[in-house]
């Protein structure tokens, strides 16, 4: 039962994903629109009132301007016809009193002394000299109506423009938690399908956002370098398996028959029995050699040094063994500084000289070269030997891989592959040039110090 509510909670969670992604889309849309709706109204109401303001103080003031006129006319308030600016104010909806310089009422609108709207004066002014002053009362119709009717429809519209916002918002945020979360959730379900077991299962190409797509693409890349690695690990554990059955079975063949009387000590027997303990004394050291080549990718002690020099020290230490052989060794060595580990970059060259050496057939010639190619320092191993055929160059460098013609050499397989894994651990490469029956070349580059 608990195995099974598991798989169905986190069903749950991820069907709820694009909900909650959409309600946060929403939330954050709401809060970003109320902020902006509030100081759209606040600044709106600011802006009203101080536009209502200006045209009350104009009001007032051109009402005190007829008054004024009026008082022109006659020289005084007692004969000043102050009808016309009694007419103005009604016809503006002001409440309006006229008074003389004293401060006494001359004339008043009908409703002036109940009126209990904002009030604004203004001086009667005549040839330069006060002579009185216009007091204004504003009610409920006229301008301060207009002023309420404006503010209430700007109200009005920043709630709809809200209210809009709201919807196209949400109808954003789903569309975009859909597009988010259907390819989150088929990452999901192919992880909890590669965790059950599903090394097959893969994201595939996805309809989504660049970043999203780019993820899809990398987790699939991951799947496939993790099943690429268990294979390398299943191949190489039936590789090694399967060399080291025959010299452990030759072994036991030669000491069961040695036991058993078949055959006599004799000193040819027991050379063979050792040249066995010697091939899997090799099989040892190479698998050692490349389990350090792995260690030395995470512990390289870099330090400045000559790549002409390492190869010129590496070709000096095989010169016995080449010549031996009855191979030539051609040394054209250019300084080229790297910043590396000496000592595996030493046992790099001495790999790819050492694989020189038992490809090439008496008489023949190996050139080592070194020298700087732009940015990088270059190393090449080229020999006489019988080239490697183009089917089998991509596979050189693969762990425990053989080729035809290795068939009659001894190793195991490994030297290259532990070369090419230090090699990239200096930040460099390791390839493989090849014509079949034209020779090999070797090219290590690294980045020049």
């Amino acid at each position: 039962m608990t195995d099974q509510a598991g798989p169905l909670v986190r069903g749950a969670r991820g069907d709820t994903l694009g909900l909650r992604l959409a309600l946060a889309f929403l939330a954050v849309a709401l809060v970003a629109v109320a902020l902006l709706a509030g100081l759209t109204a606040a600044f709106a109401a600011t802006d009203v009132a101080a536009l209502t303001s200006q045209q009350r103080t104009d009001l007032t003031g051109a009402i005190a301007l007829a008054a004024g006129a009026a008082w022109d006319r006659n020289d005084s308030w007692a004969t000043a016809d102050l009808f016309p600016v009694l007419d103005l104010a009604a016809r503006t909806g002001v409440d309006v009193q006229v008074r003389d310089r004293a401060g006494h009422a001359v004339a008043s609108s009908p409703g002036f002394a109940t009126a209990t709207g904002t009030q604004s004066s203004a001086p009667v002014v005549v040839g330069g000299q006060r002579v009185g002053e216009a007091v204004a009362r504003f009610t409920g119709s006229g301008l301060s109506a207009a002023d309420q009717v404006l503010q209430s429809d700007l109200l009005r519209a920043i709630a709809g423009a809200t209210g809009l916002a709201a919807l196209l918002a949400l109808t954003a945020g789903l569309v975009a938690a859909r597009r988010i979360t259907r390819p989150v959730a088929r990452l999901m379900a192919v992880t909890r399908a590669m965790t059950a077991g599903d090394r097959t299962a893969r994201a595939g190409p996805v309809h989504a956002p660049v970043e999203l797509r780019e993820l899809a693409a990398a987790f699939d890349q991951m799947a496939d370098t993790l099943d690429q690695q268990d294979q390398i690990r299943r191949n190489m554990v039936a590789d090694v398996a399967h060399e080291l059955r025959t010299p452990i079975a030759v072994l036991q063949a030669g000491h069961e028959a040695l036991l058993d009387g078949v055959t006599e000590p004799t000193p040819s027997e027991l050379a063979s029995l050792r040249d066995e303990v010697l091939r899997l004394a090799r099989m040892v050291g190479d698998l050692q050699d490349l389990a350090a080549a792995d260690a030395a990718a995470l512990h390289l002690d870099r330090q400045a040094c000559d790549l002409a020099g390492l190869a010129d020290a590496a070709a000096g230490s095989l010169a016995r063994r080449f010549e031996a052989a009855g191979i030539t060794v051609d040394r054209r060595l250019t300084s080229a500084p790297v910043l590396a580990d000496p000592r595996w970059l030493y046992q790099v060259i001495t790999n790819l000289l050492t694989n020189a050496l038992k490809f090439t057939p008496p008489g023949g010639r190996v050139t080592i070269s070194t020298g700087q190619a732009g940015p990088d320092a270059v190393l090449d191993v080229t020999d006489t030997g019988p080239g490697i055929p183009a089917d089998e160059l991509p596979h050189v460098f693969d762990r425990f891989w053989r080729g035809r013609h290795a068939a009659q050499t001894s190793g195991s397989g490994i030297g290259l592959a532990a070369a090419a894994g230090l090699a990239q651990a200096h930040g460099g490469r390791l390839t493989a040039a090849s014509q079949g029956g034209h020779g090999t070349q070797m090219t290590l580059t690294l980045p020049a110090a």
